[in-house]
């Protein structure tokens, strides 16, 4: 089994750049035989630094997931309104072009390797709710109707499900629930020109209620509609911990036999990986996105704790 990799989360250099610990996570990324290829983040460009420098250092036989969650988050720092999902409609047409940005990014990542290597578009039913901003399943609906029609260069668009809104729970993301986010599936796959997806992130599931059992459980209900298309592992933890408690910070994985990297207090055990991968049925895509703490952790440290994880999932897959 073949994992993509959140390397934006785990990378050295996220905060300021330093292309020669880049390269040095890159070379032994490459030299992982089970690393199927990247999440890439997109911000407007596909590298938080130097795209072209990414273009140049990828394998040419990797695949590819393009995220949009962090220009996603970035834009609603300036403008609570903006999202796919948005009430407003100046705050939805930006995140429309916003999405025409990310299409364009994808044909120029196919370009640089010479294929259709980008398999998935990750985006997201932001703005964040209960707050200046305010989405709907209507409003969604008619932004995915839109960009589900467009030409995305070979790759499908799959929602990336972050914890819903909640009244009296504190929200991180707080976007759509996964019951209103497949509803919007299911209306723009009528028209779709490839039928969108839903991706899972572990962590991001278990965040909207605090249970290790809600990841499980959204699981198993994307995979019921006929729309689930990835599955990322990303911990949690209510533990005060170098993560923070209850934060989505990629917490890794919990502490397991015969493993030498992994995050005490950590939610994503051995079991529940075992749990989300039976209860998944055929899916585009299953990724790694962890972070590291402390921040000046090794390239060596940061390469064993992802090589870990992938042990983990490829152990308990099913």
């Amino acid at each position: 089994m073949a994992t993509i990799v959140g390397a934006y989360a785990i990378s050295p250099a996220s905060s300021s750049w330093n292309d020669v610990a880049e390269a040095e996570l890159y070379n032994g990324l490459k030299a992982m035989p089970d690393v199927r290829g990247l999440e890439v983040p997109f911000t407007g460009t596909l590298h938080p630094h130097d795209e072209p420098w990414l273009l140049r250092t990828v394998r040419k036989d990797w695949d590819f997931v393009v995220t949009c969650i962090p220009g996603t988050m970035q834009a609603l720092v300036n403008d609570k309104t903006f999202g796919l999902a948005s009430d407003d409609a100046a705050g939805r047409k930006a995140a429309i072009a916003f999405a025409a940005k990310a299409r364009d990014a994808v044909a120029r990542l196919n370009a640089a390797v010479g294929r259709h290597a980008v398999i998935a578009v990750e985006v997201q039913s932001a703005p964040t709710q209960g707050g200046a901003g305010k989405g709907s399943v209507g409003a969604f609906t008619e932004s995915l109707t839109e960009i589900a029609g467009w030409d995305w260069h070979g790759a499908r668009l799959a929602i990336e499900h972050c914890d819903a809104y909640r009244p009296g729970h504190p929200p991180i993301k707080g976007f759509l629930t996964l019951g209103d986010e497949l509803k919007a599936i299911a209306a723009a796959n009528r028209s779709a020109r490839k039928p969108v997806g839903i991706s899972i992130n572990w962590g991001r599931s278990v965040l909207e209620t605090y249970k290790p059992g809600t990841a499980v459980e959204h699981i198993k209900q994307a995979r019921d509609a006929g729309a689930l298309s990835g599955l990322m592992f990303s911990g949690a933890s209510g533990a005060q911990t170098p993560y923070g408690a209850w934060t989505d910070s990629h917490m890794p994985h919990a502490p397991a036999p015969g493993l030498t990297h992994a995050a005490e207090g950590s939610l994503l055990t051995k079991a529940e990986i075992k749990a989300s991968l039976a209860a998944a049925d055929k899916l585009d895509f299953i990724g790694a996105k962890i972070a590291i703490r402390p921040p000046e952790a090794t390239v060596s440290t940061r390469l064993g704790t992802i090589a870990d994880l992938i042990t983990l999932i490829e152990r308990n897959a099913t």
